[in-house]
């Protein structure tokens, strides 16, 4: 956990996290009736989004610059993966347009708790 989670000072935030973390915990439920084996499988994922920060008020240089910048990318694949998922559900969207899931490894990893048969809830802390 911690001891790989990524940390760094720029001048919007002294202690700025520089990844997102998700943790999937999954719980596995078996029951046996006569010969038959029944299995319900259900995951949680937490997740902590790193937050976007625009380099001009961050003062992001080298290699800060280059994680803010990955941060930024994989933000805004989650919001066009949410973005497509929405049309998709209004009827908007192309009839058998792609979900981009593939364009960020976070949205792969979120692929089944964004689009499966699962139910999302999000809570967000947002300060200026």
């Amino acid at each position: 956990g911690t001891r790989n989670r990524t940390v760094g000072a720029t001048l919007m935030n002294a202690t700025s996290s520089r990844a997102h973390t998700v943790i999937t915990i999954e719980f596995k439920q078996v029951s046996i009736v006569g010969d038959k084996k029944g299995v319900k499988l259900s995951m949680i994922n937490l997740v902590d989004l790193a937050g976007s920060e625009k380099a001009s008020q961050s003062g992001a240089t080298g290699d800060r610059l280059k994680e803010g910048s990955a941060i930024n990318k994989s933000l805004s694949a989650l919001g066009n993966v949410i973005a497509a998922l929405a049309d998709k559900s209004t009827g908007k969207g192309k009839s058998g347009a792609i979900i981009p899931y593939r364009d960020s490894k976070l949205t792969r990893l979120l692929q089944n708790a964004l689009g499966g048969n699962s139910k999302t809830i999000m809570i967000c802390a947002v300060s200026p």
